[in-house]
């Protein structure tokens, strides 16, 4: 990277003896970053879903009788 020319400007760092250390940084900018692909449902939920279903088949399949009190 030796000779390469670069047009954001050179910061010089001063550190001081004693005290707070500043930074000043000139000409922010704003960074983008690659979009993350999330996936419509997450695993847990479609295997909640899919034993909610299970269950929902089963009581269909095995209707109860009367409830014991």
């Amino acid at each position: 990277m030796s000779g390469a020319t670069d047009d954001r400007p050179t910061l010089v760092e001063v550190l001081p003896k004693a005290g707070l250390v500043y930074l000043e940084k000139g000409n922010l900018s704003e960074l983008l970053c690659k979009p993350k692909i999330m996936p419509i449902k997450s695993v847990s939920l479609e295997r909640l879903e899919a034993m909610e279903q299970q269950a929902e088949n089963f009581r269909k399949s095995n209707p109860t009788t009367a409830m014991p009190k």
